[in-house]
């Protein structure tokens, strides 16, 4: 979306709704199946077993032709995404080694706009950036956040809002709006995500004001920080918002208790598809997937992994991100 649009005021990032609650729990007899609910109201059924049925759309020939020719020789699309399980976001199906998730769905639209095959590499977090680096990988869809720090490195093409979550054990109590909130607290964080800049800067807010700072937390894994988060060694968890808010609604043990914009106060967060820069496929990347919001293949996909609040309307290239000095 534009960056006029982009932009909102605290208090609207102070009250994003939660983009999923509550609706049923998996039922394996159905083939893996969860069902979950917009803040809109509407429920959708999401499909957890490894045959996926994606979404799928026409190549086109003049965005196609964009795509470096190094690539389009390749024929494939390099993607990279993160090894860790995030629903709905990237994942495992229920036979514990397909990926799935409104990423890789996004991608696979990419690919078919681009007449490319898709070929997904699931690596761990850090080593994302490390392969579009060295150039093993095309580009990310990973929800990685565009921050003005990237950008001297990457190129981002925008595809979703960026909304986190503070997940606590369900009954905390607990109503993070802003720092003083998350004063004196153990919160774990995703070690090189930008929630974590979010979070170090709220912590070093709060010394300033004289208030404790958050006691910082890191897990190797997802089962990790819930069992912590379970057993009272952490009081929250701050991740993606799709994340913490699907978790919560299908396990039931967990709420989340606040939620802002991925890019701090005054910015709405955007999530991008990412390259490194200069690589000449960020143009054909911002096309492509404009033209799956313009074709009604992206909203399907949204609609599908219970995401649609988090549409944009227009993809953007390397619009402003989370500030370096983000408070």
């Amino acid at each position: 979306m534009p960056a006029s649009i982009a932009r909102r005021t605290t208090a609207a990032a102070l009250g994003l709704a939660a983009a999923l609650v509550l609706a049923a729990c998996g039922n394996p007899d159905d083939g893996g199946t969860t069902e979950v609910a917009a803040a809109n109201g509407d429920t959708t059924k999401i499909n957890l077993s490894p045959e996926q049925h994606r979404v799928t759309t026409e190549k086109v020939d003049a965005i196609a032709a964009e795509v470096p020719e190094e690539i389009r020789r390749r024929g494939t699309l390099e993607v990279v995404n993160s090894s860790g399980s995030a629903a709905p976001l990237t994942f495992y199906a229920t036979d514990n080694k397909t990926v799935i998730g409104v990423e890789p769905d996004i991608a696979s639209l990419v690919a078919d706009v681009l007449g490319l095959k898709l070929h997904l590499n699931t690596v761990s977090w850090e080593n994302i950036f490390v392969g579009l680096d060295s150039a093993k990988y095309d580009v990310g869809f990973s929800n990685i956040t565009v921050t003005e720090e990237r950008k001297e490195k990457y190129d981002f093409a925008t595809y979703r809002e960026d909304n986190l979550g503070f997940e606590a054990k369900k009954g905390s109590g607990l109503k993070i709006t802003g720092p003083a909130d998350v004063a004196g607290l153990t919160v774990a964080v995703g070690s090189g995500t930008n929630q974590e800049k979010l979070l170090i800067e709220w912590s070093k807010e709060n010394e300033r004001a004289g208030r404790k700072p958050v006691d910082i937390k890191y897990y190797q894994n997802d089962s990790d920080t819930y069992l912590a988060l379970q057993s009272g060694r952490i009081d929250v968890y701050l991740g993606p918002n799709p994340t913490a808010a699907y978790h919560a609604a299908t396990t039931g043990k967990t709420e989340v208790v606040g939620t802002y914009s991925g890019a701090g106060a005054t910015l709405q967060g955007l999530i991008a598809a990412t390259t490194k820069k200069d690589s000449g496929l960020a143009e054909p990347l911002a096309d492509a997937l404009n033209e799956i919001v313009d074709n009604g293949t992206y909203a399907k996909v949204l609609k599908r992994w219970g995401l649609p609040d988090e549409a944009v309307s227009k993809s953007e290239i390397n619009p402003p991100g989370l500030p370096k000095n983000a408070s």
